[in-house]
């Protein structure tokens, strides 16, 4: 039986897809990288997004292209993406930032006028659906992550179509996994246990000043340090996830360990759970989008399809920076903010630049991600702290040419 079978048939009767279970979604997405783009081929994708995934990009041999984004909600937009760019990439790479979804109905379509994969980054958008239809199903492949919606801290899936091609990726994922360690299975079992007791207890803010203290934080601030002439060297040896580890590995130490029966056994357990925490999220959605400091494309959504799962609720501040240390006093931790853009900072010799960065930028410098899961207690926190919503410059704020006339602008801050 392949390995982690049982969890695997568990997405596969969710999503309607075959899966191949792998300890982590970044393992998933490299996996699909490597199986539909060939070693030098170009991958348009959002400058908005987790740096680690920049580096699972170039550890699979291809070259990361900036695309430009909507100011609403930092995923790609097909309209103002170059006609010159689309002629020039190999594969399309969607983020779904936060949960909000990638205009996938377009990039589908323009995939497959050009031939070429869309490949789906679902690592926040569990239970996000686009006309009905679940997020992950639209592209070629798809890459799920668990850590992010059940709180455990491991475990993702790759979508995919067809026997054939699950049988074909279980055998790559094999040959990338790391061997089991008991002492590892252990800290995966027991660490989001250590979390949810910290919560529980209320122990957020002295944990995560302790941490700081003692140089525990593995990043000095919202990205990881580049050590670009390290990285200019493990060139040589991509596609390689091996000379790419030291980035990759970041804030996930054992995301190609092979997990054994008790690390398994628990995600199957957590599982069982994950529609009452999508439950959960909607509720806190539905709370977070009526503040004056949620983005227009949330309220937009939300009032016409109702309050989508979000993992995290993008919301428009001003001093955000200032505000996110701020927040730590009332015990709110704001991670999973990508500012500044992968173009910034990366640079052109990593990533070709977006033509258009002013989007970009302004939105990962304003953009405060707020758990939906304690909605009470950020807002309560925003309301002390009298956090000022962020609106977007003059020339932005008209709507935005939307190729798809099944899709309504967001209405601009404001209005």
């Amino acid at each position: 039986m392949p390995y982690g079978s049982r969890l695997a048939a568990m997405m596969t009767r969710r999503i309607g897809r075959e899966c191949v279970y792998t300890p982590s979604a970044r393992l998933a997405l490299y996996l699909a990288l490597r199986r539909w783009c060939r070693p030098g081929g170009r991958v348009l994708m959002s400058p908005v997004n987790d740096d680690v995934i920049l580096f699972v990009v170039l550890a699979a041999g291809l070259r990361p292209v900036q695309a430009p984004v909507s100011q609403w909600d930092g995923n790609i937009d097909p309209a103002a993406v170059p006609d010159s760019t689309w002629r020039d990439i190999d594969a399309v790479l969607t983020t779904n930032l936060y949960g909000l979804p990638d205009r996938v109905v377009e990039l589908r379509r323009r995939c497959d006028r050009l031939g070429i994969p869309l490949i789906e980054d679902v690592a926040h958008a569990i239970g996000t659906h686009v006309d009905g239809q679940p997020i992950g199903t639209f592209g070629t492949a798809a890459a799920f992550s668990l850590s992010k919606h059940v709180a455990a801290m491991a475990g993702g899936f790759l979508a995919v179509d067809g026997t054939r091609a699950r049988r074909e990726l279980e055998l790559l994922r094999d040959d990338l996994l790391t061997p089991r360690r008991l002492r590892d299975d252990l800290a995966t079992t027991l660490r989001p246990l250590a979390r949810s007791t910290v919560r529980t207890l209320r122990l957020v803010r002295p944990a995560w000043r302790t941490m700081q203290r003692l140089g525990l934080l593995e990043r000095d601030d919202f990205r990881m340090a580049l050590h670009a002439p390290r990285l200019a060297g493990s060139a040589r040896h991509a596609p390689s996830l091996a000379a790419y580890e030291p980035w990759v590995r970041v804030d996930l130490h054992g995301f190609r360990s092979r997990h054994g029966a008790l690390v398994r056994g628990q995600l199957e357990l957590r599982m069982a759970l994950l529609d009452g925490d999508l439950a959960r999220r909607r509720a806190g959605v539905s709370l977070l989008s009526g503040t004056t400091w949620a983005t227009p494309a949330l309220r937009e959504r939300t009032s016409q399809e109702g309050p989508p799962s979000l993992f995290r609720v993008p919301l428009l501040v001003h001093d955000r920076d200032a505000l996110v240390e701020r927040l730590v006093d009332h015990g709110v931790v704001a991670g999973y903010i990508y500012d500044p853009p992968l173009d910034d900072y990366a640079g052109a010799e990593f990533v070709e630049p977006s033509p258009s960065p002013a989007a970009a930028r302004w939105f990962a410098s304003h953009t405060l991600p707020a758990d939906p899961l304690v909605a009470r207690r950020i807002i309560g926190a925003l309301t002390k702290e009298k956090a000022t919503p962020a609106h977007p410059p003059m020339t932005a704020q008209l709507p935005e040419p939307d190729p798809d006339p099944t899709t309504t602008p967001p209405t601009p801050l404001g209005q």
